[in-house]
């Protein structure tokens, strides 16, 4: 029988995927698979996971939100371990998932990723850690790490809405200095998104991004005058904000690779993880991971 390494995270989302291990694992012996779960917690480091992987290993499964599979492909990156990867989402937000159309419902993903065959798909690299879905940094991009592990895991993403209110009322701008043989910008921004994937908190930002292109969609956020900011925002949410949009507001292009520098007390995020400090030397990694169940 093959065999699949099934690492996931207990307290993802609403802890949906520890009700769903035995049906997990049926459905995967009904088709002549053996399962090896890992369970990730805190008291073993993530390397422990791959202990027995060797060429009998069909593919890893990782249940869990962005930051979870996140972990895995970072892990995987360092200790050089090249086997696909299904993704089965039980995250809060599952941002990357809905960027591959991934199916929500356990059956139906797990019969799109035995049956497919992998494909190559981009990731980024932020420094020297990796991202699948996007490095972030200024408002509202850190509000996944202030958010209590427990809070969220019952609310859900009520907690994301909450937090973000909170964060609108201390609106901030930072100073920044952007180069990629593409553009070069020194000046404010609110907000900056380096995406793979297409969404951050579930709102379709980078509408046009692709995870096999070779690219990474940068979108920032220059200093909106406050009479500015409400009409931008009903064009975000109803994904018309890259159309014909005001450079003096928005900065939109797509690169291979750039660098990011910023001076002040600034927290980057990658994939809702705390990221690495500036300067930043970003770049899409081609190709960099086989995902299965993408179609």
């Amino acid at each position: 029988m093959k065999k699949v390494k099934f690492i996931y995270n207990p307290n993802s989302g609403e802890r949906k995927v520890a009700h769903e291990l035995d049906k997990i694992v049926e459905i995967y012996q009904e088709n002549n698979y053996t399962v090896v779960p890992f369970r990730l917690c805190k008291s073993q480091p993530i390397s422990n996971a791959f202990e027995d992987i060797n060429e009998n290993y069909d593919h890893i499964l990782i249940s869990g939100g962005d930051g979870t599979i996140d972990l895995i492909v970072n892990a995987m990156k360092q200790l050089n371990i090249n086997i696909p990867i299904g993704i089965l989402p039980s995250g809060t937000a599952n941002d990357f998932a809905k960027a591959v159309n991934l199916s929500f419902d356990i059956r139906n993903c797990i019969y799109k990723i035995i049956k497919s065959k992998p494909k190559m798909i981009d990731i980024g690299k932020i420094n020297d850690k990796y991202f699948i879905n996007v490095a972030s940094a200024g408002m509202f991009t850190d509000v996944s790490q202030k958010i209590n592990p427990e809070i969220k895991n019952s609310i859900g993403k009520v907690s994301y809405y909450l937090k973000g209110i909170e964060e609108a009322l201390y609106m901030r701008k930072f100073y920044i200095e952007v180069s990629s043989k593409e553009v070069s910008y020194k000046g404010d921004m609110y907000l900056m998104l380096i995406f793979n994937g297409k969404t951050a908190g579930n709102i379709n930002l980078a509408y046009k991004a692709k995870v096999d292109d070779g690219l990474l969609d940068v979108i920032i956020v220059k200093n909106v005058l406050l009479p500015n900011m409400l009409p931008l925002l009903i064009s975000i949410l109803k994904g018309e904000h890259l159309e014909n949009y005001n450079e003096d507001e928005i900065l939109y292009f797509k690169t291979n690779k750039l660098k990011i520098d910023c001076k002040d007390n600034l927290i980057t995020d990658i994939d809702g993880e705390k990221g690495p400090d500036f300067p930043l030397e970003i770049e899409c990694i081609e190709e960099g991971i086989e995902l299965l169940g993408y179609v």
